[in-house]
Order: structure tokens, then C-alpha cells, then sequence
């Protein structure tokens, strides 16, 4: 069984990239300045390659978007890319939303991510198809659904 909460349903396609940009920390407590590579991007946010580590809800400047543009943000989460420490994958959450990005055949759904209304409803009609698909026979599905069935 998949639960769908509010912050489980996508708000719009990611997509992989590889765009250059420069971040700055806008916090004067949390240093930064670093040339990254955004890897991959969605109309609310982006996910980008850098060599420190950026603690969560650190405000940030995302320079060097196509055309000359830039857009601020805040740090969403932070995984190290491997074991050795040398990257890290930084999840950047926008305070502008829509295609900052400059994709030229950006995903339909980046086009409503600033209309409540569209998202609520496409939120509802996921969920709606959810509940109606046939429950996973897999693992580990099937240890729930097998556990839920003694329990009855």
C-alpha cells in the first residue's frame, strides 16, 4: 500500500541536466561561494554537484542561469555522492517557481506549478488512481499486505 500525503505528490517532472551555475550562501554565519552543476531540475527546485556540504534551510543565490538570470532559493537536503566525501548532492528548494532553467521543451506540468487550483487537482486525481491500482504482490508489499491479513 502507497501513501500519498501532500508532500509525497510530485509538484512537477524532474528532469536531468547539466547546467553550470555559481551559488552563494546569502547566510553571512554560512560562508559560501562554489561553481556547481545543477544534475538535475524541476520547476519548484534543482538538485546540484558541489564539493561542501550546505546545512538545511540555508538561504542561497543560484547565479549564471541561461540568459543571465538568477533565482534564489534555500537548501532542501544534503547526501554525500559516495563514501569518499568529495561531493556532495544538494537539493535547493526556489522561492520563484516556473522554468528558470531556460529548458527550451520543459515538462507541461511546469507551466501550472503556480496554480493551486491545477495541483490540487492534479494531486487528486493521482491519488484517486492510486487507491484504485491492484495492491503490490513484491517485497516487500507482500510482507504488509501478509501481516495486515493476519491482524484482521
Amino acid at each position: 500500500m502507497e501513501v500519498f500525503t501532500p508532500n509525497a505528490i510530485r509538484r512537477s517532472t524532474r528532469i536531468r541536466v547539466e547546467i553550470p551555475v555559481n551559488i552563494i550562501s546569502m547566510d553571512r554565519r554560512r560562508p559560501f561561494a562554489e561553481d556547481c552543476l545543477v544534475l538535475v531540475a524541476s520547476a519548484q527546485g534543482c538538485g546540484f554537484r558541489s564539493s561542501q556540504a550546505l546545512p538545511i534551510e540555508t538561504p542561497i543565490m543560484i547565479n549564471g542561469l541561461p540568459g543571465g538570470k538568477s533565482v534564489t532559493g534555500k537548501v532542501a537536503n544534503c547526501l554525500p555522492l559516495g563514501s569518499d566525501g568529495k561531493y556532495f548532492l544538494i537539493g535547493a528548494a526556489l522561492y520563484t517557481h516556473g522554468n528558470v532553467w531556460g529548458i527550451s521543451d520543459a515538462p507541461a506540468d511546469w507551466n501550472v506549478t503556480n496554480k493551486p487550483e491545477l495541483v490540487a487537482k492534479a494531486a487528486a486525481t493521482a491519488a484517486a488512481a492510486a487507491k484504485a491500482s491492484k495492491p503490490k504482490q513484491a517485497w516487500p508489499y507482500n510482507l504488509a499486505a501478509a501481516d495486515a491479513a493476519k491482524r484482521r
